[in-house]
């Protein structure tokens, strides 16, 4: 599908507190609307302060009692990399606090599906716990609390997750977007949100003098945030202020070399420096096989690899999740193939117009790797998206991905208002979801989903924009400016990285690593290398081309103690042609 570029509006009059900079950085902060150098603090002392999230006191009051009493507690975590990291958090914060009986437990998305289910509470009395807290989910599961009610186990929900009409019945609640909530950022991912209770649950402590009384050290809680960056980069929240010093902290303490084990490891597997990273490496390299887990496996992998501070056996670890991601590569590359010849089997019978709503099913396709199809197809094609596979006996699993304007879970709660028998359960944020539905309602459904996205999605919502920060000056292609825009993130959703349009001529193209092209481009006199990933080599190289429009990012690229700029091309156009 070919792409729109249009250049990011900002306004020319900044703020006194912005003169500074660079006249770059200045354009690139003021078409992501930043007004004054404070939303560009990035220190921890600029954090929104715990006490505005709603239920944190009773959460930690209860906590308070459960770690001096040394209560039973186990974590309920999710099968992603936002839940495991959050389970990481919440296992090591507790333990450093001096409790001893802490267990985690995340349900394998095979055999229990999402969430604080009953059939997980049943599972849990293995453990016996007295305290039950669940990360990165609980939220919308009532009948699971109740369960655990039932059994005499206090339960203290911590999520980030949009809540339904009503609330379970748990002892504490923490999620700041549960209705009548303070907390100014509402973009907290599940890992952030446990942190922020860890966080009043140590100052807690140390009010009671607790650490002292037990010869603990006080402990350090920025410690945890290379695991809070993670997650947050991981589960693609909006890296609004708040989530930014969060992720620039955690990124701090990784390229220092002061993080855990396993995202070292995981790093070097993925060929990534840590005293280089960035925030998209945290998604691409560390995320993903971690997310391999809890797609073909069990997340309690990743977990133990998050968890563990021997060398070795992280290093063990690590290579396992590594060869599942790979496992993982090959089965979607297949589940593309089969999808993309449904979809144009599909556009030909409709004589060239696809749904406005895609649904696709394959009882062939994994369960564990239907988002990561949903989101190919959703960035393919630009549009609401939802992938199926086979459920237990006549279920249908779903997984959901859309695009800015679109809001897909309430467009699910909507469906599910109009046609209340149709989807058993659904959950998720604006632009990700899951459900689950009768398989033989499958077909009603595919009508109904992309009759309710035709009503309410515009036809500019379904153009594929690329945004720019617009052309850059001969000047500025050099390694100060590149390393500039590095070093100004974190970058990410809602926060993009910037990105630069232009035309250049095409020196030299050749493919490289079987996939991937390298070109050497000039613009006037300026002579620079760039890379295309992942490109369509029956289009590419084109030696009749000697031009092209690029849209692309500045990077600085390091090789044998060399560094120099290169162009990392997202997006390049020759003769109208995409790539």
């Amino acid at each position: 599908m070919q792409k729109q570029i249009v250049r990011r509006t900002y306004e020319s009059a900044l703020a006194d507190s912005l003169q500074h900079l660079h006249p770059l950085l200045r354009r690139v902060y003021a078409a992501r609307k930043v007004q004054s150098h404070q939303e560009l603090e990035r220190e921890l002392e600029h954090l929104h302060p715990a006490q505005s999230l709603m239920g944190i006191d009773k959460a930690v009051e209860l906590l308070t009692t459960a770690v001096k009493t040394n209560k039973k507690i186990l974590i309920v975590g999710d099968f992603d990399a936002d839940g495991a990291t959050s389970t990481a958090v919440a296992v090591r914060a507790l333990r450093s606090f001096g409790a001893s009986q802490v267990q985690f437990l995340v349900p394998n998305r095979f055999a229990y599906g999402y969430g604080l289910t009953p059939e997980l509470v049943a599972a849990a009395r293995d453990f016996a716990p007295d305290v039950l807290i669940t990360v990165d989910n609980g939220i919308a599961n009532h009948a699971g609390v109740e369960a655990a009610k039932a059994l005499g186990i206090c339960v203290i929900i911590t999520d980030h997750h949009l809540p339904a009409a009503t609330l379970p019945a748990a002892d504490a609640i923490v999620n700041p977007n549960q209705h009548g909530d303070m907390f100014p950022s509402k973009n907290l991912a599940g890992v952030g949100v446990i942190f922020y209770v860890m966080l009043a649950l140590r100052r807690q402590l140390m009010n009671e003098n607790w650490f002292q009384q037990k010869g603990l050290p006080e402990p350090n809680m920025s410690r945890l945030l290379d695991l809070v960056a993670l997650g947050t980069v991981a589960d693609l929240v909006q890296l609004d202020h708040n989530n930014r010093i969060l992720v620039h902290q955690g990124l701090r303490r990784i390229r220092a070399g002061q993080c855990i084990p396993g995202i070292i490891a995981l790093l070097e597997l993925a060929d990534r420096d840590f005293s280089r990273v960035v925030a998209a490496d945290l998604g691409f390299a560390v995320a993903a096989r971690l997310n391999a887990a809890g797609r073909l496996d069990d997340m309690s992998l990743g977990i133990a690899c998050l968890l563990c501070d021997d060398a070795a056996e992280v290093r063990a670890l690590a290579r396992t999740l590594n060869q599942l991601n790979e496992e993982r590569k090959s089965i979607e590359h297949d589940m593309q193939t089969q999808a993309l010849a449904a979809l144009n089997k599909l556009n030909a019978n409709l004589r060239g117009e696809l749904p406005k709503g895609i649904c696709l099913f394959d009882s062939s396709w994994h369960q564990g790797v239907i988002g990561i199809l949903a989101a190919r197809i959703k960035d393919k094609f630009h549009r609401p998206v939802i992938v199926f596979a086979k459920g237990q006996e006549n279920e249908l699993k779903g997984s959901a991905r859309s695009v800015p304007g679109f809001h897909i879970r309430d467009a699910l709660a909507l469906i599910d208002a109009r046609y209340p028998k149709l989807i058993q359960k659904f959950g998720g944020h604006a632009m990700a979801a899951g459900l689950t539905i009768d398989k033989q309602s499958l077909a009603d459904f595919m009508q109904i989903f992309d009759e309710i996205v035709s009503s309410q999605i515009t036809e500019a919502e379904l153009q594929h924009f690329l945004m720019s920060d617009g052309e850059l000056a001969t000047e500025d292609f050099n390694l100060e400016v590149a390393s500039l825009l590095r070093d100004a993130g974190p970058w990410g959703q809602a926060f993009p990285e910037p990105m630069f349009d232009d035309s250049f001529r095409i020196l030299e193209q050749r493919i490289v690593g079987d996939k991937h092209l390298k070109l050497r481009l000039a613009k006037e006199d300026k002579v620079l290398d760039a890379m295309a990933f992942f490109v369509d080599t029956n289009n590419w190289p084109d030696h009749r081309c000697d031009k092209l429009r690029a849209v692309y990012r500045l990077d600085v690229n390091e090789y044998k103690g060399r560094r120099n700029v290169q162009l990392i091309i997202e997006y390049m156009e020759s003769e109208g042609k995409p790539v």
